[in-house]
């Protein structure tokens, strides 16, 4: 058991509060569990709901450092655990003349020297506390989870030419999915699982002002108000957690003490990214307006 992370559920709260994450009780609870007894925590919900940034506010809550693994379709070995230095190696090979034998230099060249390490490997093996973030599983292909197996039921890769690496201390591992696809069962009981979905109203209201320090009560119960009210259209892109917060420090740029239809249509920017989905706010919440939406 590890005392690097959280001592209970309150402590995790607090101290992911203190680290500007407002976590809800269900989060405190499970970034403890996921602590104390060293399982990977596997958060899935809609983008923009905080996914990464509660992986980041654990780093920031308990002094750690974190290594961060971006997945995408086609994230392949080389790019997620290792591969092997083939110019320096074939540098070697060359240097190396006729005189040697063919497996002296097969054993010389495969060796810490020439191996490049990615973000799986390089997490395993810092001594120091590491949050390992693998942000958007689900973009990966399903080969890349067999990579991953490993990984989080024993803290070790296999790399063939040396052996098993297992880790030198164990990170607190948070892997993040917008459930673009379904993952498999053999990743799901590796994990604790959380869902994250977008905040309820005093929740969002609590993290907009904590972020933003001297927004107007009544602006930010408004601006609440409207992000709850465009996340109920069907929009492309719902407005997420930290677009809610640009928001709010927009309005703060602005000095606007009252987010009427007129405000809130002028910088529809900030929180919708696409101009259908402009448009259909504009049209939805019925803003006074005369700009063009789309």
């Amino acid at each position: 058991m590890s005392d690097t992370w959280f001592s209970s559920s309150d402590d995790a709260a607090s101290r992911l509060g203190q680290a500007g994450y407002l976590a809800d009780p269900a989060t405190a609870l499970t970034a403890y569990l996921a602590g104390v007894l060293e399982k990977p925590l596997l958060i899935e919900g809609p983008a923009g709901v905080g996914k990464t940034e509660l992986a980041k506010a654990v780093a920031r809550a308990t002094g750690a450092g974190l290594v961060r693994l971006q997945c995408y379709e086609g994230l392949d070995e080389a790019r997620a655990l290792y591969e092997w230095n083939y110019k320096k190696q074939l540098l070697r090979i060359q240097a190396s003349g006729s005189d040697q034998e063919w497996s002296e230099t097969h054993d010389d060249i495969f060796t810490e020297e020439f191996l490049l390490t990615r973000p799986l490997l390089t997490a395993i093996r810092r001594e120091e506390p590491t949050v390992l973030l693998i942000d958007e599983v689900d973009k990966t292909d399903v080969e890349v989870e067999g990579l991953l197996l490993e990984l989080l039921s024993d803290f070790a890769v296999t790399i063939p030419e040396l052996g098993t690496v297992s880790a030198v201390r164990r990170p607190f591992v948070v892997l993040t999915s917008n459930a673009t696809r379904e993952l498999s069962e053999a990743v799901k009981r590796r994990c604790l699982f959380l869902h994250l979905d977008y905040p309820d109203a005093d929740r969002e209201r609590a993290i907009v002002t904590s972020q933003v320090p001297g927004l107007d009560d009544r602006v930010a119960a408004q601006l609440v108000d409207v992000v709850s009210r465009l996340r109920e259209l069907e929009l492309k892109k719902a407005p997420s957690i930290a677009e809610s917060v640009d928001w709010a420090r927009t309005l703060i740029a602005l000095q606007t003490d009252d987010l009427d239809e007129q405000t809130v249509a002028a910088t529809l920017g900030v929180i919708l990214k696409h101009s259908s989905d402009q448009a259909r706010a504009v049209k939805e919440l019925k803003l006074a307006t005369t700009r063009g939406a789309g």
